[in-house]
C-alpha cells in the first residue's frame, strides 16, 4: 500500500523576488508581528541547531556571522533581524512549517502557509497526486498529510474498512480520518485480523 504525503508551499517566490496573491493578512508588510509565543526565538534556534548536531561556531560559519553574536542571538541578548531568522534557518535546513514558528518566534510575521489539498491553488498538486494514487492500481493506495490523516484514496479500489466504526472513518468532531488511529483501534484490528482467541487475550490485555 502507497502512502503520498501533502507538502507545504511558500508564499513567497525570493529566488525570483516575486510574490504570489496576498495570504496572511498581507503579510503585514514585512512588519514585526506581536511576540506571543512563550517560547523564545533562542531556546528554538539551541533545538535546531543540536538537532542538526552543529556547534555554535559551525553554524556561525556557514551563516557568515560571528560566533559571539550567534551565542547573543541564542541566549537572547541579542535579536535576529528577519533576513537573519531565514538565513539561519535555510543553514540548518528547517522545515518551511518551523520556520514559521521562527520568524513568529523573532517577532515577525509568518511567511509560509499551508493550504488544503483540495484548495484550487492545489489543483496541479492534486492531479498529480491522483495520478500517482491510480498508477497503483488494483493495488489499495491512499494519501495522508504530516499525521497521517487521510487525504484520498482510490476510489475504484476501496481499502479493507468493512466493519470498522463508523466514529473512526467519520469522527465527529468534524477531523478527518486518521490512519494510523483507524489500523490501531481494537474494532479496526478485529477487521483486519481474525478474532481467535489469542487475539482476543492481545486485545483485553492491551485495551
Amino acid at each position: 500500500m502507497a502512502a503520498i504525503f501533502a507538502q507545504v508551499r511558500p508564499e513567497h517566490d525570493y529566488l525570483a523576488g516575486k510574490a504570489n496573491a496576498p495570504v496572511l493578512a498581507q503579510n503585514l508588510a514585512m512588519n514585526p508581528a506581536p511576540r506571543t509565543h512563550a517560547t523564545p526565538f533562542g531556546d528554538h534556534l539551541r533545538h535546531w541547531r543540536q538537532r542538526r548536531r552543529l556547534s555554535q561556531l559551525d553554524l556561525a560559519a556557514d551563516a557568515d556571522i560571528s560566533t559571539r553574536h550567534l551565542s547573543f542571538v541564542e541566549t537572547g541578548r541579542a535579536n535576529p533581524s528577519r533576513e537573519m531568522v531565514l538565513r539561519l534557518c535555510a543553514r540548518m535546513d528547517v522545515p518551511l512549517r518551523e520556520r514559521n514558528a521562527l520568524l513568529v518566534a523573532a517577532g515577525y510575521a509568518p511567511m509560509y502557509r499551508e493550504s488544503r489539498l483540495d484548495d484550487a491553488n492545489f489543483a496541479p498538486a492534486r492531479a498529480a497526486v491522483d495520478l500517482i494514487l491510480k498508477s497503483h492500481e488494483p493495488y489499495p493506495a491512499l494519501a495522508v498529510d504530516r499525521h497521517w490523516n487521510l487525504l484520498a484514496t482510490l476510489r475504484r479500489v476501496p481499502l479493507p474498512l468493512t466493519g470498522v466504526a463508523p466514529g473512526l472513518l467519520q469522527p465527529a468532531d468534524g477531523r478527518l480520518p486518521n490512519v494510523l488511529r483507524i489500523s490501531l483501534h481494537e474494532m479496526a484490528l478485529e477487521t483486519f485480523f481474525p478474532a481467535d482467541d489469542f487475539t482476543r487475550l492481545a486485545l483485553q490485555q492491551h485495551g
